[in-house]
């Protein structure tokens, strides 16, 4: 186990591990920690705790004390010097003629390094840009480009449900969408319903996913034959993922066709088979990683 503390630089950026050393404070605590881009300042998240060494990575700076008064008011400087760099930094873009929307402007906390964040479609020959900053600064300058997710995490705004951006509010890492899962929620595949401001599948389909993934996990797939409990045998037209309905296909006496919807609890289900499974009955306890037995082959 390793002894941490986590800080954060940005409202809602990620969280960094560093050694508290002699650190014992409290979640709100503004510090200042040595990193890979230099000193900067942060605040903590996570008070000291012991996590597992495969959490770490190393060598795990340290904390090198926390913020004083003089700390706290360079860092408002610094703020006010990130405004008018951002002014600078777009007119010498305008002036070279380069086609990249600039976000975001950092100063480091020792003042060593001034970062700039920008969007572009494809890659760009900025390197008369740095000399013609650096020359302006003298110090020295970093151009990032990032991708529109993080312009979005770094610019806010409000979202289609009428809340601020979950990116800019809470989440401090983006987790992996799929279009799967906007099927398995049966959600509209239209784009524009299910993508976020910024064009991309929007982050909150994961909050959902485990849910859903067990609510189908129950359901019965469409066209599938059933038997209800009554010995009415119906091909599957629909399922209800919320609800936990299911609207069968039937035969009446005089055999004509018609739906009825039926509670789960009202089928005679037959167990799902574990995806990537080929079915080998043995009882595997599997999910999605195939057969963890050696009983059948895993599908690629």
């Amino acid at each position: 186990m390793e002894m941490v503390v986590g800080v954060r630089f940005r409202n809602v950026g990620k969280i960094y591990y560093f050694n508290p050393k002699n650190y014992t404070g409290k979640v709100g605590d503004h510090v200042i920690v040595e990193t890979a881009r230099g000193v900067e300042y942060g605040r903590v998240v996570l008070e000291p705790r012991s996590v597992k060494e495969d959490e770490v990575v190393h060598p795990l700076k340290e904390v090198l004390r926390v913020a004083t008064k003089e700390d706290e008011e360079h860092e408002a400087e610094n703020r006010l010097k990130e405004k008018e760099a951002f002014k600078i930094c777009k007119k010498k873009i305008r002036e070279h003629g380069l086609e990249m929307k600039l976000i975001d402007a950092e100063y480091t906390c020792d003042n060593n390094k001034v970062l700039f964040y920008f969007t572009a479609d494809g890659r760009i020959d900025f390197r008369e840009l740095v000399k013609d900053l650096a020359a302006v600064f003298r110090t020295r300058i970093e151009l990032r480009q990032i991708g529109v997710r993080d312009e979005a995490k770094m610019l806010g705004g409000m979202g289609i449900c009428g809340r601020k951006l979950c990116c800019n509010t809470f989440l401090s890492e983006f987790a992996p969408v799929s279009i799967k899962m906007a099927k398995e929620q049966n959600l509209s595949l239209n784009p524009t319903k299910i993508s976020g401001v910024c064009g991309r599948l929007m982050c909150c389909l994961k909050n959902e996913q485990e849910t859903y993934e067990y609510l189908n996990s129950k359901l019965p797939n469409v066209g599938e034959k059933l038997k209800t409990k009554d010995g009415v045998v119906g091909e599957v037209q629909r399922v209800d993922v919320l609800r936990q309905k299911v609207k069968l296909i039937v035969e009446d006496e005089n055999g004509d066709k018609e739906i009825q919807e039926y509670k789960i609890d009202d089928l005679l289900m037959r167990k799902k088979k574990p995806q990537g499974c080929q079915g080998c009955s043995k009882g595997c306890n599997n999910k999605n990683q195939g057969c963890n037995k050696g009983h059948g082959k895993r599908k690629n």
